[in-house]
This record gives structure tokens, sequence and C-alpha cells, in this order.
């Protein structure tokens, strides 16, 4: 193997050879390595050559051609030829100059040896410290990566715990939501049967058409439920808000979980990275590139952000379910102790009617046996009155019969006295009696009236019973329960 820039003799025979044009000028090359890193790929593509090499290479030596004079010197000093030197010998050194020669060749090797030993003792101490140097950054940032990793993994499990604690508190206030969503529902059913019970309520007839407790407690029970009603709905609303942020919460941990976990992966790509592994490349003035957007100040502090949003979140989640559950209970139980109020309402008025209802039949019982009792007087007297016109029409007869007596028989006797007597008490019976079937009857029709009056408040009470009893009630059986209300079902 030939070493560039040996000065071998059968080099010189022949004219060397221009160098090759890949070559660039020394100056050229050195001008081009000032600014280059010692690894970078440049300096990889041109082989290692002395500086003796392009002494060598710059050097054309050519033959004159064997003429008796060269054109341009003086005539004194043309090499004479050899026929006219004494005893036919021609030299051009002398002996001296000859081992001169040689000591200088020896010194100028043993120098160029001990500076070529130097170099490579510089060199090697050089590639040493060099790949000394290599290994410790190559070191240090491995270090770095590894301690971005075990941050990197740290925020990941922070933002997992987080993430997964978001996610539960978000289904508890979803199911929440459905309850109160089903509470808003079912309160629909008690305030329809409240308003159809005050409708039906306005169906009653005549005295029993009043304001009583009855219609007072449907009327705050039908307020209570409007209250109670726009509170779920109020409640519902900030409930689908808090849910919309939680979920807002929830996509930036999941959107910062993802990014952590793709840093994750290319941070331990490069973790793994060595000198022997696969799919390493130069990506010239990559180190030049700065496309970062954060520094780790920022970056902790993002997650962190990110972390204390949800966890605020949470906490007003957490604390917006406890105060539902409260307005579960706290509205169920409102409607269902105005619901047991105007039941108790519907009982005792249910009660007074009944009592009314019963004391109306009993009075008209009463007034229907004395109805009774005097038509049948009515009749005894209306006989006694037929009666005693026959006997006035009998009385009057003889009167009128004893008128027709001839002369002195035309006597005021005893008989006629008696008669006379007779008539006038006759007389006087039949006006006591007819004042008597008068006020008979009179009382007959009051009777006949309060009769009626009775048997329509009858029916008034019979009406009124029958839609507070079998309409109003009948519907108020079918009201939820509270477990309904409170949405558990």
């Amino acid at each position: 193997m030939e070493l560039y820039g040996y000065p071998l003799k059968a080099k010189f025979n022949q004219p060397r050879p221009p160098p090759p044009k890949v070559l660039p000028a020394t100056n050229t090359v050195a001008a081009g390595y000032k600014n280059r890193i010692p690894y970078h790929p440049e300096s990889f593509s041109m082989p290692w050559m002395p500086n003796s090499y392009y002494r060598a290479a710059a050097l054309n030596p050519t033959l004159s051609p064997l003429t008796e004079s060269f054109p341009g010197l003086p005539p004194t000093k043309i090499v004479p030829f050899i026929s006219e030197r004494p005893n036919g010998v021609f030299t051009r050194h002398t002996l001296d100059d000859w081992h001169r020669s040689n000591m200088t060749n020896y010194k100028e090797s043993e120098t160029t040896r001990h500076n070529a030993e130097r170099l490579r003792a510089d060199l090697t101490r050089t590639i040493k410290d060099v790949c000394q140097q290599a290994d410790r950054t190559r070191g240090e940032s491995t270090k770095n990566l590894g301690e971005r990793i075990n941050d990197i993994e740290y925020w990941k499990s922070e933002l997992c715990i987080e993430l997964d604690a978001m996610i539960r508190e978000t289904n508890s206030l979803m199911d929440m939501q459905k309850r109160l969503e089903r509470a808003l529902a079912d309160t629909e059913g008690p305030f329809q049967v409240a308003h159809k019970c005050l409708l039906n309520r306005e169906k009653r007839m005549g005295i029993d058409l009043v304001n009583d407790d009855v219609e007072k407690q449907l009327v705050t029970e039908i307020k209570i439920i409007k209250s109670c009603r726009e509170r779920l709905q109020q409640c519902l609303d900030t409930v689908n808000a808090q849910i919309m942020c939680n979920k807002e919460a929830r996509q930036e941990l999941e959107k910062d979980l993802v990014d952590k976990q793709m840093g994750h992966h290319i941070d331990s790509k490069c973790y793994q990275l060595k000198n022997t592994s696969r799919g390493i490349h130069y990506f010239k003035g990559v180190e030049r590139i700065d496309a970062t957007v954060s520094v780790p100040e920022t970056w902790a502090r993002f997650t962190d952000n990110n972390i204390f949003r949800s966890q605020s979140a949470r906490a007003t989640s957490a604390k917006l379910r406890a105060s539902t559950e409260s307005l579960l209970m706290g509205t169920a139980d409102e409607m269902w102790r105005q619901f047991s109020k105007v039941n108790d309402a519907f009982t005792s008025r249910i009660t007074e009617i009944a009592n009314a209802k019963s004391k109306i039949q009993t009075h008209l019982a009463k007034t229907r046996q004395e109805i009774f009792q005097l038509e049948t007087k009515i009749q005894v007297i209306q006989k006694t009155i037929r009666d005693k016109e026959v006997q006035l029409k009998v009385a009057q007869t003889r009167l009128d019969e004893r008128t027709r007596r001839p002369n002195v028989e035309l006597c005021r006797d005893a008989a006629q006295i008696r008669l006379v007597q007779e008539v006038n008490e006759i007389n006087e019976t039949l006006r006591n009696l007819h004042q008597c079937l008068r006020a008979s009857e009179d009382m007959l029709q009051m009777l006949v009236r309060s009769k009626g009056v009775l048997e329509h408040d009858l029916v008034v009470k019979n009406n009124s019973l029958f839609i507070d009893q079998e309409r109003c009630m009948g519907m108020r059986k079918s009201y939820p329960s509270t477990v309904q209300i409170l949405g558990y079902v």
C-alpha cells in the first residue's frame, strides 16, 4: 500500500498527472472547514491526505531536449561535453555535496518522523478527548432525556388520575341531570291534578260553590308546584352548564394527555437511540431550527393549570350535586306536605258534606212524613167541613121551612132559638175549619217548598260529594310517591 505524497523514483520517471477535479485546493478546503464541527457529515466525505501530497502534485517536472546550448542562458554557463573534460569524466556534484545531501535528507526525514509522531500523539489525545467529550455530552443528553421522561410520566399519572376523577364526577352529574329531568317531568302530573281539581270543583252547584279551605289549599298547591318547577328548571340549566364546563375541562385533560403520550413516545425513542440504532440520518441545519413554544416552567404550569381547572370544575360539580340533592329533597317534601294538606282538606270537606247530606236526608224524611200527616189532616178537615155543611144545610132548611108557618104559628119558640143558635154555631165552626184548612194548606205548601229545598240541597250535596270524593280524590290517589318525585326511578 502506497502513501500519498511518498517520493518514489518511479513517480518521477513520467510527469505526475494533475490532481483530480473533485479535490479542491487546500486554501478552499481550509476556508470551508473553519466553522464546521468535528463530526459534521462533510468532514467524512474527504479522505485525509498530508500537505506533501499537494506539494508533490503541484510539481510538473519535464526533461529538456539534449541540445548543445539552452536558449536564454549565457555561454559561460553551458555545461561542457564529456569529451572536453579531463579523463573523460562528467560530474554534476561533489562527494561532499552528496554526503551533505544525504545528511540533510536524513535529518529532514527524522524531523518529519518526529513531527509525525508528535502529531499522531496529539491526534490520539485529541481523538480520545473528543470521544470522552462526546460520551459526556451524550450522557448528559441521555440523562436529561431520562429526567424529561420521568417528568412526563409524573404529569401523565397526574392527568390520568384527574381524568378518571373528572369522568366519574361527570357521570355522577349526568345521573343527577337525569334525576332532575324525571323530577321535573313528574311535577307535571300533580300540577295537572290540582288544576283539574279546581276545574271540577267549579262544577259545584248552588250554595256549595264556596271558596272553602280545599280551594285555598289547591291554589296554594299550584303555586308551590310552579315554584318548585321553576327552581328545578333553574337547577337543571345550571347542571347542564356545569356538564359543559366539565366536558371542556375533560377535553383539555385528554388533549394534554395525548400530547404527553406522544411526547413520552418520542422522548423514549430518543432516549434509546445509539450509534448502532437503525433509522439515524443527517439532518442538515436542524440545530438552527427552534420549534419550541414553551420552557419547562410554562410547560409544567400549563398542565398544572389544566389539572387545577379540572379540580375546580369537579369541586363546583360536587357542590352542585349536593345542592341539587337538597333541592330535590326540599321540593319533594314541600310538595308532599302540601299534597297532604290538600288531601286533609278534601277529607274534612267530604266529611262535612257527608254530614250535611245525612242531616238533609233526615230532615227530608221528617218533612215528607210531616207532609203526609198534614195532607191526611187536611183531608180530615175537608171531610169535617163537608159534614158541617150538610148539618148547616139541615139547620137552614129547617129554619126556612119554619118561616112558612101560617100566622100565629110563627112563634119564636125554643126550637126556633136553638136552630138559630145551631146555624150560628155551624157557621162559626165552618169558619174555624176553613181557617184551619187554609193554615194547613199554607203549611203544606211550606213543607212542600222545604221538601223541594231539601231535595235540591241533597242533589247539590250529592254532586259536591261526587266531585270531591270520586273525581278529585280519585285523581289524587294516583299522585306519584316521594321516590318518584326525587327521580330515583
